[in-house]
């Protein structure tokens, strides 16, 4: 898919796409941001254990790490400050940390999101209907969304929310 948006009208060119398009997951689609209130459970890792979290954002975070006390104190934090603390300098970084991880982990927290778990999230979801969503941001990151800022993005974090959405319409469709 390649998307090109002007900042300044917030136009979308998308394979002549007619779907609807939300831009950014902020106001009536905050609920679609990794900031949104939510449970989600990280799960055991080696000899970490599962742990709640109240984001995906703080449980992604929490993930990035190895070390059990840096995880609690993500987990005790907003998901800003977490986000923050991973930024820092000294941040134990799991020797691991790839794309392909980063990936598998989001995927699994934002079923979670959007699982039976979470109803009243699932049902928002599933109301974009078939909107293209994008994960559009000012802070620059091109990974998980699409920056303002520098005019392009993988829109990963999109593209994950549509495919849970896909999946969850063919779940309930076939059952």
């Amino acid at each position: 898919m390649h998307n090109t948006i002007n900042q300044g009208s917030y136009a979308l060119k998308s394979h002549q796409d007619p779907r609807t398009v939300i831009l950014a997951f902020r106001g009536d689609y905050a609920f679609l941001s990794n900031f949104a209130p939510c449970t989600v459970i990280l799960p055991a890792e080696g000899n970490l254990p599962a742990m709640i979290f109240n984001s995906t954002e703080q449980a992604y975070m929490a993930w990035k790490t190895l070390d059990l006390d840096v995880r609690k104190a993500i987990q005790a934090a907003t998901p800003g400050e977490a986000k923050r603390m991973t930024h820092e300098d000294g941040f134990p970084l799991r020797p691991d940390y790839s794309d392909a991880g980063r990936l598998a982990i989001m995927l699994e927290l934002n079923r979670q999101k959007y699982s039976i778990r979470n109803p009243e999230l699932r049902k928002q979801l599933l109301a974009t209907g078939h909107a293209l969503l994008i994960e559009g941001n000012d802070w620059g990151d091109t990974f998980f969304g699409f920056s303002f800022i520098d005019g392009w993005g993988h829109n990963h974090l999109g593209r994950i929310l549509m495919q849970i959405r896909d999946d969850i319409r063919a779940y309930i469709h076939s059952a």
